[in-house]
């Protein structure tokens, strides 16, 4: 049976590479850890800088319980192409009202959903990336991506 051969990576393109992937994929799958066992569901960002990622949540949803017991979590993107980014990293309850207010003014499905910024439930959190690694499909390898 013959292997597919992915196309080489230059390892100066990295970092590039794996911001498109990102920016291809609006629904990334978000890990955390429940007790000892691992979570994973998809989530919509509400913004990404760069690798740094913002994610709406509501304080009931179990997610929340999980981050506030552990907030070491990662995030899985896949493009069309089923190339992979992973961003490893820490989740923070984002507690600046003006950060907060802009994430909310730029997106009308939060607001819809959520009547107003100060509804109780509102919880922004804000992954920061420890490390980044990229993969191209079928080459089963990961390339570290440099985050400065």
């Amino acid at each position: 049976m013959n292997q597919p051969q992915p196309k080489p990576v230059d390892p100066a393109e990295v970092r590039d590479l794996a911001l498109q992937v990102v920016q291809q994929d609006r629904f990334p799958c978000l890990a955390t850890v429940a007790g000892d066992q691992p979570r994973l569901r998809p989530v919509s960002p509400v913004r990404t800088d760069q690798f740094t990622v913002y994610i709406a949540n509501l304080r009931s949803y179990q997610k929340t319980v999980e981050i506030d017991q552990n907030p070491r979590v990662e995030l899985c993107y896949m493009s069309p192409d089923h190339d992979q980014v992973r961003i490893t990293g820490t989740a923070e309850v984002v507690q600046d009202r003006q950060l907060l207010e802009e994430i909310w003014n730029d997106n009308p499905l939060l607001r819809q959903y959520l009547g107003s910024i100060d509804n109780p439930e509102l919880i922004l959190y804000c992954v920061r990336p420890a490390r980044v690694r990229y993969m191209r499909e079928w080459a089963l390898e990961y390339f570290e991506v440099a985050l400065a």
